[in-house]
């Protein structure tokens, strides 16, 4: 008698996965139920399907490597470090004929993140790769911070979403992550930083053989990159400062730094030498997500960090205006979203908002408006703007919520957004 089949999973309802045809190997899977969704490399066969309202990722794999995968993403995601959320382990998979079946991890898709060789359509541009290595240089530093051994850094482990011009990192195979409580050595963390130089290196050669990288960029020189960018990010980090006690002022500076890093403190430390004349600092970094926090706490939103610093940006110059200045930030900010954010996210036609996240498309708007107002010498409106972006810029975007669907076609603008127009604030360039 064949084995019973076996699912663990952390989910409210995981009962919808029962209805997937686990009797058959995963390549053999009906088309319809495949999700449209561009894949990295991977050793293991992996193939998106679609579960009601998700998208998961279904990789199979040893019974061994997925129960340690799916444990080792569970204690991340309670670490609230950037990776994919683990669904279910399955296993004692047969086929119709009672042949066993390879386990499987199942985890669930990142909406809006793409693998770094979708996010181009034809050439990786030099720019384009040195976002990609310092997105991946900062997850690198987050995981390092919080004592975890990565052990398989690569681009092809990494999903990138949009964030504010930038990227972020997220990661995706954890099967050979170890996470050390004690915290990390120097050799660990040099030992996972040449890992991901060598990897980096080799993935752009690859693109290189096949004509997808841009004859600028030298494979070598980007993939170093990645040790500067780390290493500059981690002396910023953990890295302690001595200065003379008159310039005690350099301890608001270095907490003001690592916030706009995107990081909180736990502590402080702060020493006098013997004479009193010198003080001494080390900060003890605790959670990456300083901005994103904040924007969370006020509208609550849930954004990337650059995304989260350029609505707080937004924000915060809407409650410097009029009547606003010195009223209660948490009403000054939900003001703010019920009559700046949300219109704009209504006004976007609902077969473009798989396009891009909300944050992301509002970043670009208001970078599309600065850039029209620069050239016509005028201040643009924002409702004109933001037809303007859906029209030139947004409809020509590839999907990026779940499936590439095809061209849009043209649109109308709805009237969501004409009160916004007159708005004091929003004159600015």
């Amino acid at each position: 008698m064949a084995p019973e089949l076996s699912l663990t999973s952390a989910i409210d309802d995981p009962s919808a996965l029962l209805d997937l045809p686990w009797d058959l190997p995963l390549d053999l899977w009906p088309d319809d139920l495949i999700a449209a969704l561009p894949k990295g490399i991977s050793r293991h066969l992996v193939r998106f399907v679609r579960l009601g309202e998700w998208v998961i990722a279904v990789k199979e794999t040893s019974e061994e490597l997925a129960r340690r995968e799916y444990d080792m993403l569970r204690v991340l995601q309670r670490l609230e470090l950037p990776c994919v959320e683990p669904v279910a382990v399955i296993t004692n998979r047969t086929d119709a004929d009672g042949e066993p079946l390879e386990p499987v991890l199942v985890t669930r898709h990142l909406k809006f993140s793409l693998p770094y060789r979708a996010l181009f359509s034809q050439t990786l541009r030099p720019e384009t790769a040195v976002r990609f290595v310092d997105a991946l240089a900062v997850l690198l530093a987050k995981l390092h911070i919080a004592g975890f051994f990565w052990g398989d850094v690569s681009l092809s482990n990494t999903l990138f979403r949009r964030d504010a011009g930038s990227f972020a990192a997220y990661l995706v195979d954890a099967e050979t992550g170890v996470l050390h409580e004690g915290g990390l050595s120097e050799g660990q963390r040099e030992h996972d930083l040449e890992i991901a130089r060598v990897n980096i290196a080799g993935e752009l050669f690859d693109l290189q053989s096949g004509n997808r990288l841009d004859e600028e960029i030298d494979p070598i020189r980007v993939s170093d990159g990645i040790l500067t960018a780390y290493r500059t990010l981690w002396t910023e980090l953990t890295a302690a400062e001595s200065f003379p006690e008159s310039e005690r002022w350099r301890i608001a500076r270095r907490v003001e730094r690592l916030n706009d890093l995107g990081f909180d403190i736990e502590e402080l430390s702060i020493r006098k030498d013997a004479g009193g004349n010198r003080v001494r600092i080390q900060p003890k970094v605790v959670d990456a997500g300083h901005h994103s926090r904040r924007l969370l706490r006020l509208t609550g939103l849930d954004a990337g960090e650059n995304q989260a610093r350029r609505l707080l940006n937004d924000l915060d110059a809407y409650r410097s205006t009029g009547d606003r200045v010195g009223r209660d930030e948490e009403a000054v900010a939900h003001e703010w979203l019920t009559r700046v954010f949300e219109p704009i996210v209504r006004a976007i036609p609902k077969d473009l908002r798989g396009k891009l996240e909300p944050a992301e498309v509002f970043h670009q708007l208001l970078e599309h408006r600065w850039y029209r107002s620069q050239e016509e010498q005028r201040n643009v409106p924002l409702a004109e703007a933001l037809t303007s972006y859906v029209d030139t810029v947004l409809r020509h975007r590839r999907d990026e919520a779940t499936v590439y669907g095809p061209p849009t076609s043209a649109i109308t603008m709805p009237n969501a957004v004409v009160d916004l127009e007159g708005e004091d604030w929003r004159d600015r360039v």
